[in-house]
């Protein structure tokens, strides 16, 4: 499965789990939400950078955003 796949259920998956919406995960990233929708929608290529501030924002480790969930 591509990896732009992975990261995005997995985004949607851990904000929607948090209760955030795209703006709450966006202000809390310091992005706008647009960017936030674009990871979703795997139109975003993300750095390593945006992959850890994800992981700040939603509270959970980078390698979580990668690992396929069951």
């Amino acid at each position: 499965m591509d990896i732009r796949v992975v990261f995005a259920r997995n985004l949607k998956h851990y904000r929607e789990e948090r209760g955030m919406t795209q703006a709450a995960l966006a202000a809390a990233m310091d992005v706008d939400r647009a960017h936030v929708s674009a990871m979703e929608r795997q139109e975003q290529n993300v750095t390593i950078v945006t992959l850890q501030k994800v992981a700040d924002a939603l509270g959970v480790e980078a390698s979580q955003l990668l690992a396929k969930l069951e």
